[in-house]
């Protein structure tokens, strides 16, 4: 199969698809319910004494309200005992009150005081006076140093920690709820995969794949379209995170398209190489070691293992067949894979040094990219959660570099 020969126009493919989110079950109350109590039960373990989540993911997945972080302190305290507080300005708790899944009290600053100290007066009306704070990892310095000399200026003994230990510790373990929408956000992914290879042309520049691609996610169901998008042509393939003025797409170039999307702010993030006419011997060479040093990471994946073991296991293949060794080009110059969640990137990771025991529930990516700097590079990432039996693949692989989607098959 020549990729993207004879393929059809963009308003022919995007006029095939449909939204394929209509049925699709957000989180329940309960199960946030649920994430509290846990959170609680950490806290409790680990003798920490309340939790700050700020405006991001953490105060999403826990609450379900939907807010970014700025300048403006906005985010929740959750004692280990007691009711959730949540902390705005107070222009905006009308507002935050409609984003609330979780509903609970708000405790507002006015633009002249200080969020740093409410927080801290938050947290002695709720008997939190000495002890450790845990504080959401993704909070910007400037908050957490306001917080801590507000504790300093009352004199009280609070330690201030990092989240890692309750967050992570909640979401890393993805929920039957969790795994189903992170799989309808990837096959979405995938139906725009396998319609973008069909519109391309001799002479097509990335940004209007990248446009096809983004009315794609939205065509199918994903409000926001794309939430992020890597196009690249040729050389430009060997850079992970692409160059600064990409090329246009010739013939028997190599294509990377590496393209996620959100459902109900759960990600997909999936990529696919191929070559854009007939691929030469080294092509396929390079594109088949890919191939077989993700399925050598899937086979690695067992319950109880370090996470670590996937890396090494897809790193030390590439090394028998020439690449590297560790991070070096031409091989493989970054982790093999990371988890996915309401974040793209989060916790734990496929990389020497992660030791997190796999566990059930747990989702990642596997794409042992190999870059050839001046020739060109391949990755061919999907995504797999661990089960109680071993790993199963959210994405089906890619199938061979002539018929990557199977067609053939």
């Amino acid at each position: 199969m020549s990729i993207g020969i004879g393929g059809s126009t963009a308003e022919i493919e995007l006029d095939k698809l449909t939204d394929m989110t209509t049925d699709v079950a957000p989180i329940s109350l309960d199960e946030y319910q649920q994430r509290i109590t846990k959170a609680q039960q950490l806290m409790r373990e680990q003798n920490i004494s309340a939790l700050y989540l700020n405006a991001g993911t953490n105060l999403t997945y826990f609450t379900g309200t939907v807010w970014y972080a700025s300048e403006r302190l906005v985010g929740a305290i959750l004692p280990a005992q007691g009711d959730l507080i949540y902390i705005a300005p107070w222009f905006e708790v009308s507002t935050l009150s409609g984003f609330m899944q979780i509903k609970s009290e708000v405790a507002s600053w006015h633009e002249h005081e200080s969020p740093y100290q409410l927080v801290i007066d938050v947290l002695k009306n709720n008997n939190c006076v000495q002890g450790t704070i845990a504080v959401d990892e993704s909070t910007a310095f400037f908050a957490v140093d306001g917080m801590i000399n507000a504790a300093k200026d009352q004199n009280l003994s609070l330690d201030f920690t990092s989240s890692k230990s309750i967050t992570a510790g909640c979401r890393m373990i993805k929920s039957a709820s969790e795994i189903a929408l992170l799989q309808r956000a990837k096959d979405i992914t995938m139906v725009v995969h396998r319609a973008v290879a069909k519109i391309l042309t001799v002479g097509i520049t990335t940004a209007e794949v990248t446009d096809f691609i983004n009315r794609a996610h939205r065509k199918l169901g994903a409000p926001k379209g794309s939430s992020f998008c890597i196009v690249l042509f040729g050389q430009d393939t060997a850079y992970p995170h692409g160059v600064k003025e990409p090329k246009t797409l010739d013939s028997n170039d190599m294509v990377l398209i590496d393209t996620g999307c959100l459902v109900q702010g759960y990600n997909s993030d999936i990529t696919r190489s191929y070559v854009f006419g007939e691929a030469n011997e080294k092509q396929r060479a390079v594109w088949l070691h890919e191939k077989t040093a993700q399925a050598q990471g899937f086979a690695a994946a067992r319950i109880s293992s370090p996470c670590e073991t996937i890396d090494i296991a897809a790193r030390d293949y590439l090394e028998t067949q020439g690449y590297g060794p560790d991070y070096q080009v031409p091989g493989l110059p970054h982790r093999t894979g990371h988890g996915v969640g309401l974040d793209i990137h989060e916790w734990p990771y496929l990389v020497r040094g992660d030791k997190t025991p796999l566990a059930a529930g747990m989702c990642f990516s596997n794409e042992p990219m190999l870059c050839l700097y001046g020739e060109f590079g391949v990755r061919l990432e999907d995504h797999f959660y661990m089960t109680t039996s071993g790993p199963k693949w959210f994405s089906e692989p890619a199938h061979s570099i002539d018929d990557p989607f199977g067609y053939e098959a």
